[in-house]
């Protein structure tokens, strides 16, 4: 391993944030900073190897807040651009900030492109189901019904569940946390660092301002988080719940919530998590779980090995036509093909 030893301090800019106060962009910012020690040790790469890239929105403010490289992209482009970047130079550890807003809205094409290519990135999308930098839009992942600036009698527009779109667009690796939840925000980017493909960590965040308590009835507090969410980690029983007694067991092709020790469940009856399957359908429908039928899942969800990882096959693929080419240099260039002489 790496003889640098880093700090979050080391990735901490002297740059005011500037976010509203209470916001939940301030507990992942501060997730972000504790877990790049790790994620610098874990991948053996330097301070100066961390690449942060942006588009346009309140969460788009973060790259000033990391002390390492970034780009202040365009409106739903940031996952183009970091896909340039990371093609460029397949070194780099590259992160996307971005909202839900600005991936899920004009950059969606981009997004669900990244995901379907399996470019190595790290894509941490905040989902505080509404558009903040603009003042109070609803977004993609708005609740139907919900009353916005834009829908003053409510949307009629059914949601996003980021979760579903990036496992049907053949995501590898798919993460959810909660800003409140630090130490568990900092697991799943470790995590997602470590995953070699397209990594999305969404991070359920609150927007004091237009969006206030938009994901409280399954998280407000500590006590209901532990009622109403269920953090999946592989090879670990599908339990919650205060007294971990509650479960997820698969009947009649659906999950279904159950008690252990009621109506003849037994611990034995509960799922155990596989994040590593390459079949998609318990993985979907761990990501589509929705309060208050079900526990909203966070962890690590998916997180599956694949070969075909696009940075990587685009370097392969230049090495190979390079060791073919009889072109070696400019001067070799300049004198292939159909070439002539004016005297």
């Amino acid at each position: 391993m790496a003889e640098y030893k880093y700090t979050p301090a080391d990735f901490k800019s002297d740059q005011q944030v500037k976010w509203c106060p209470g916001c939940g962009d301030h507990a992942i910012l501060n997730a972000v900073q504790r877990a790049m020690p790790e994620v610098a040790d874990a991948l053996d790469k330097p301070h100066n190897m961390f690449t942060f890239v942006s588009g346009i929105g309140c969460s788009s403010r973060f790259i000033y807040y990391m002390k390492t490289f970034g780009f202040h992209t365009i409106h739903g482009r940031a996952n183009a651009i970091a896909t340039g970047i990371k093609t460029a130079n397949p070194e780099l550890s590259v992160w996307v900030c971005t909202g839900d807003g600005d991936s899920l809205a004009i950059g969606g094409n981009h997004f669900i492109h990244a995901i379907r290519r399996n470019i190595d990135l790290n894509v941490i999308l905040f989902n505080n189901e509404i558009y903040g930098l603009t003042k109070g839009q609803y977004s993609p992942t708005t609740k139907l019904g919900k009353i916005t600036k834009t829908s003053p009698y409510g949307t009629v527009e059914k949601p996003f569940n980021p979760g579903e779109l990036v496992i049907g667009a053949k995501g590898t690796f798919f993460a959810r946390t909660i800003d409140m939840e630090v130490m568990l925000t900092k697991d799943c980017l470790v995590a997602a660092a470590k995953h070699h493909g397209m990594a999305v960590v969404e991070a359920l965040v609150n927007c004091v301002i237009f969006n206030d308590k938009t994901h409280a009835s399954f998280a407000a507090d500590k006590a209901t988080r532990e009622e109403n969410t269920i953090t999946l980690r592989h090879g670990e029983k599908m339990l919650f719940g205060k007294d971990r007694r509650k479960g997820l067991v698969f009947e009649n092709m659906r999950l279904k919530v159950v008690t252990v020790g009621e109506e003849g469940y037994t611990e034995d009856d509960v799922l155990v998590h596989d994040a590593h399957t390459q079949d998609t359908t318990l993985h979907s429908m761990l990501a589509a779980m929705k309060y208050p039928e079900y526990p909203v899942a966070v962890g690590v969800i998916r997180d599956v090995h694949e070969d075909n990882v696009y940075d990587t096959r685009v370097e392969a693929q230049i090495e190979e036509v390079q060791a073919k080419s009889k072109i070696r240099s400019m001067d070799d260039l300049l004198h292939s093909g159909e070439t002539w002489t004016i005297e």
